[in-house]
């Protein structure tokens, strides 16, 4: 002890120096937007490439599971490409990722976390592959989550088993619409709030993206009903939502970008200043 305050005593110079350096630092970085984003970015591609290394070893060791879910998608998409009574009208690769008003790019999860409450996610594809905030994330079982930080090779994502996200979801048979949060409790389940009493509500019955989300497609699966609470004090249910994804467990997925989101928003926003 009596030496680490003899080193202390010596170095009080630097020591002192590094202390008011590293405290002008995070000063800076917290009370200027550009620089706080130079440092995000700066460590979305550092712990992006762990992460990488460290899924390359994952994802050979799960080759079996990640081929069967392939498989499973392949033959789901030849089952709607052999029913297509025209196959010379099939588009290319190049008009399905610009599919309607909604441009689509592939990539891949290399972590995830789930334990914690406010969970996220990392992607392999960045700002060089059009990666922006606020684009959805979902893979053929149904929705992961929004895209929250980029990089240039690299993405962050707000998963549904956060407590910050929410999205606009709605009751497949009645169209009844509400809000998908994260109550921070199991993985396995989300819920869906303030859904009028007078809804038509079943277990069973499938929850899927609403028409108001401006990131996602309507009707995009997210899970179905497992148990339904009734507030005496309010209008509203509150539904748990068992997942369709196995979020614990996710590999290959989809970024979607809704092209006309920023003209929605405009006029969203002159709507509301008049």
């Amino acid at each position: 002890m009596q030496q680490l305050f003899v080193y202390i005593f010596k170095n009080s110079t630097r020591l002192l120096f590094l202390l008011l350096l590293v405290l002008s630092l995070s000063l800076t970085i917290q009370s200027h937007s550009f620089h706080r984003s130079k440092v995000i970015s700066s460590a979305n591609f550092v712990t992006g490439n762990v992460y990488e290394r460290i899924n390359s070893v994952n994802e050979y060791l799960n080759l079996k599971d990640e081929n069967e879910g392939l498989a499973s998608e392949n033959a789901r998409l030849k089952s709607l490409l052999f029913n297509i009574k025209d196959t010379t009208k099939i588009i290319d690769k190049e008009m399905m990722s610009n599919f309607g008003n909604y441009k689509v790019i592939q990539s891949k999860i290399i972590n995830n976390s789930y334990t914690v409450p406010e969970n996220f996610l990392t992607i392999n594809a960045g700002s060089l592959k059009g990666v922006k905030p606020d684009m959805g994330v979902l893979n053929s079982k149904g929705i992961i989550g929004i895209i929250e930080h980029t990089s240039k090779n690299y993405a962050t994502v707000i998963s549904v088993l956060n407590v910050k996200s929410q999205i606009n979801a709605k009751i497949k048979k009645t169209s009844h619409f509400g809000t998908l949060t994260w109550n921070g409790k199991s993985t396995g389940f989300v819920q869906l709030i303030d859904v009028p009493r007078l809804a038509t509500v079943k277990k069973g019955d499938t929850i899927v993206t609403g028409a108001q989300s401006i990131i996602f497609p309507e009707n995009i699966n997210i899970g179905t009903i497992h148990k339904i609470y009734t507030d005496d004090k309010t209008n509203y249910f509150t539904i748990d939502i068992k997942l369709f994804n196995d979020m614990t467990s996710l590999g290959h997925i989809y970024i979607i970008e809704n092209q006309d989101r920023k003209e929605v928003l405009e006029l969203e926003a002159l709507t509301k200043d008049e």
